[in-house]
């Protein structure tokens, strides 16, 4: 014998509306409110760190540029003072060219000239 409790009968939710709880909207945004702000901290950071990073990278390598341009400097200081030796100019003036130094005779001052 079935007893009152063990019989089911549907349920007719025709006319059930489910309204919105405003407290969990509430809850909702004062977690989103907590949540940005860290957010935009964490990014602001990060992006911080990268940009050091970056910076570093970049300084490092200007650093080597001038290294590298201070020895091309010296390699090219040496080579101008080799090239304009008194010594060297006046061997490759005789050898390639065949000149010769003047004569005493042949030599005119500015002094004689303005007389």
């Amino acid at each position: 014998m079935p007893s009152a409790y063990s019989v089911r009968r549907p349920v007719v939710n025709a006319y059930l509306v489910r309204e919105r709880d405003r407290r969990r909207l509430r809850d909702l945004l004062r977690v989103v409110a907590a949540v940005v702000p860290l957010g935009l901290g964490l990014a602001g950071y990060t992006w911080m760190q990268l940009e050091t990073l970056r910076v570093a990278y970049r300084i490092g390598a200007l650093e080597r540029q001038a290294h590298e341009l201070a020895q091309v400097e010296r390699q090219l200081r040496l080579e101008a003072s080799y090239l304009a030796s008194p010594g060297r100019l006046s061997a490759r003036a005789h050898e390639e060219l065949g000149l010769v130094e003047p004569a005493v005779g042949q030599v005119i001052f500015v002094e004689e000239l303005g007389r």
